[in-house]
């Protein structure tokens, strides 16, 4: 990328539409620029034609042309993010994901450290130049990273060393001077020991409470436990109850199903000796009608009226 665009940002090539670099980008009346492609669909599918950003209404439909030096803004960038992936790909051994020396040209050997100011990890052999070249200058050194690239302002190409407590965001020194000059702004290091202490802090809180919970989910199964023992003797003692009142109504039962089988034995004693009694009466009854009947069927006179029939037999009876 050329000195002028590294002044650019990617926001400033995105298209609002796609989200994505510009590709053949026109301007439009109000001053917004689109992909020809997403403009055009746009207003294909919407009707009236207007801005897509700020509404702005357009009685016809605008001519679209080609804005020439945002198409070359956009195809540098374009390339500059493709070598930019590539070196960061070189960094990257592809057996042991090992940081590798961005100095070294042709047999990349691992970084033994990254430089924070320059942004580039060094081999044990251009860490030694580099510290040479930078003499009492301290460059800050720490253990080999990737994506260095992304610790540079992208608008001034310069270490994000510091933090604007404003806008919640890292930049540079050169930022300080412009963007966030007014703004509240203290040293990276400073935000991230403050940041580190917070998140300290919330670790601990954190790790209360999980302390916290899991002594309520142990409360929690204590309680379960002495609930069960006390349901299993509950349930033994009502087993012992309801045994004992089906034994006592088992008894009660039988009881009163001897004293009903007493009962009907007696009423039967006491109709047999009835049906005996009358069945005795009918034998004496037919003994008599027989009697009756030989009497009735004699032709003799005198042996008919000599027969003595009791009449208070028959009132006995």
């Amino acid at each position: 990328m050329s000195a002028t665009s590294c002044m650019f940002s990617k926001d400033q090539f995105l298209c609002s539409i796609c989200l994505d670099v510009f590709t053949d980008p026109v301007s439009i009346p109000c001053g917004h620029n689109f992909c020809k492609s997403c403009i055009t669909h746009h207003w294909d599918v919407n009707a009236p034609c207007q801005c897509p950003l700020c509404s702005k209404v357009f009685n016809s439909r605008p001519e679209l042309h080609v804005n020439t030096f945002i198409s070359e803004m956009a195809v540098q960038f374009r390339q500059s993010a493709v070598k930019r992936n590539s070196r960061m790909s070189l960094k990257k051994n592809t057996n042991s994901g090992e940081v590798l020396c961005d100095v070294c040209t042709e047999s990349k050997v691992k970084a033994l450290k990254s430089c924070l100011m320059c942004l580039t990890s060094y081999c044990e052999t251009h860490l030694e130049f580099h510290q040479n070249m930078t003499g009492r200058m301290k460059h800050e050194l720490v253990d080999p990273m990737e994506n260095l690239q992304d610790r540079m302002c992208e608008g001034h190409s310069r270490p994000l060393e510091m933090f604007c407590k404003t806008d919640q965001m890292c930049v540079c020194l050169s930022c300080t001077e412009s963007n966030h000059k007014l703004h509240c702004i203290v040293p990276l290091m400073e935000q991230f020991e403050k940041k580190k202490a917070e998140l300290s802090e919330t670790e601990t809180e954190i790790q209360k409470m999980i302390e916290e919970r899991h002594l309520k989910i142990q409360e929690m199964k204590d309680s379960v436990e002495l609930s069960r023992a006390d349901t299993d003797r509950e349930k033994s003692d009502s087993v012992q109850v309801f045994t004992a009142l089906i034994r006592s109504v088992e008894e009660g039962l039988a009881q009163l199903l001897d004293l009903l089988e007493e009962k009907q034995k007696t009423t039967e004693e006491k109709a047999e000796g009835f049906i005996k009694e009358l069945e005795d009466e009918i034998s004496e009854l037919m003994e008599r009608n027989t009697e009756v009947e030989q009497l009735l069927s004699t032709e003799d006179h005198l042996q008919r009226s000599s027969e003595s029939y009791d009449e208070n037999d028959d009132e006995t009876l």
